[in-house]
C-alpha cells in the first residue's frame, strides 16, 4: 500500500526517458571505446602529441594541453599526428549520439 504523496504509476516521460537512456548509443563503454581513443575510423580524437601521445580532438584543444603540459617546448603544428588522415571512415559502424539499439 501506497501512502498519499507517492504516485502509484510510472509517468509516460519517466517512461520515455528510460526507452531513450537504453536505445541511445552515447559512445560510452567497451563499445565506445575505439571511438574516443581514436583507433579504427580515428573517432573523436583526430591529434596525437608527439610528446606524450595523449589525444585530443582539435588544434584548440591540443593547444591547450601543450600550454599546460609542455610549456617550454614551443607549439608547432605540423608536428602533431591527425589520426583521421590514416583511417577511412566506415558508414556502417555505429556512431555516438545515435538513437537506435544494436540489442533487438
Amino acid at each position: 500500500m501506497t501512502g498519499k504523496a507517492k504516485p502509484k504509476k510510472h509517468t509516460a516521460k519517466e517512461i520515455a526517458a528510460k526507452v531513450d537512456a537504453a536505445t541511445t548509443n552515447r559512445g560510452g563503454g567497451k563499445s565506445g571505446l575505439a571511438d574516443r581513443t581514436g583507433q579504427e575510423k580515428g573517432g573523436h580524437a583526430k591529434l596525437e602529441c608527439p610528446h606524450c601521445k595523449i589525444t585530443a580532438p582539435d588544434i584548440k584543444s591540443m593547444q591547450i594541453h601543450h600550454d599546460a603540459k609542455h610549456p617550454k617546448i614551443p607549439f608547432d603544428e605540423t608536428k602533431l599526428n591527425n589520426l583521421h588522415a590514416t583511417h577511412v571512415p566506415d558508414s556502417a559502424k555505429p556512431k555516438p549520439g545515435i538513437r537506435g539499439s544494436l540489442k533487438k
